[in-house]
């Protein structure tokens, strides 16, 4: 009798992973990002200051999820950003490093049934002249 609840245990387990993966799969081509609350932080004469940014958009087009590539379309550019993709169970993390080393990073999660959009939160570690300057995002993507 111990055996069969292990069994069906791991059973269940297993499936639970499984859908949750196929879900992180179910990401469009390509997706439309808006940011509308966040904070931004910057270093000045030992300490760090905090301000709340500007709304912030972009898209993430040409979504390769086996080729784990995406490319990045911001206001303003006309050359896309080329992005990493690494895969989680419940989201995708798109990773751009920029020409002068900094990172940006936006976490899409799975598409939330209520709203029809996926949650996201993207962060952005640089520097301006000389010192630390970090945001921080929270929002939403959309189907292009």
């Amino acid at each position: 009798m111990q055996f069969a609840s292990v069994l069906c245990f791991v059973l269940l387990a297993v499936n639970v992973v499984f859908v949750d993966a196929a879900r992180a799969q179910d990401v469009s081509k390509d997706l439309k990002c808006t940011f509308e609350t966040g904070h931004a932080w910057s270093y000045k004469e030992g300490e760090f200051s905090s301000k709340a940014p500007a709304l912030l958009t972009f898209e993430i087009t040409e979504i390769n999820l086996d080729g784990q590539s995406a490319r990045l379309l911001t206001d303003g550019h006309d050359n896309p950003g080329t992005l990493k993709i690494v895969r989680a169970i419940n989201a995708n993390h798109f990773l751009e490093v920029v020409n002068e080393g900094f990172l940006n990073l936006t976490t899409v999660y799975d598409k939330d049934p209520e709203t029809g959009a996926h949650p996201a939160v993207h962060s952005r570690h640089f520097g301006l002249m000389g010192q630390p300057v970090f945001a921080q995002y929270a929002g939403s993507c959309t189907a292009k």
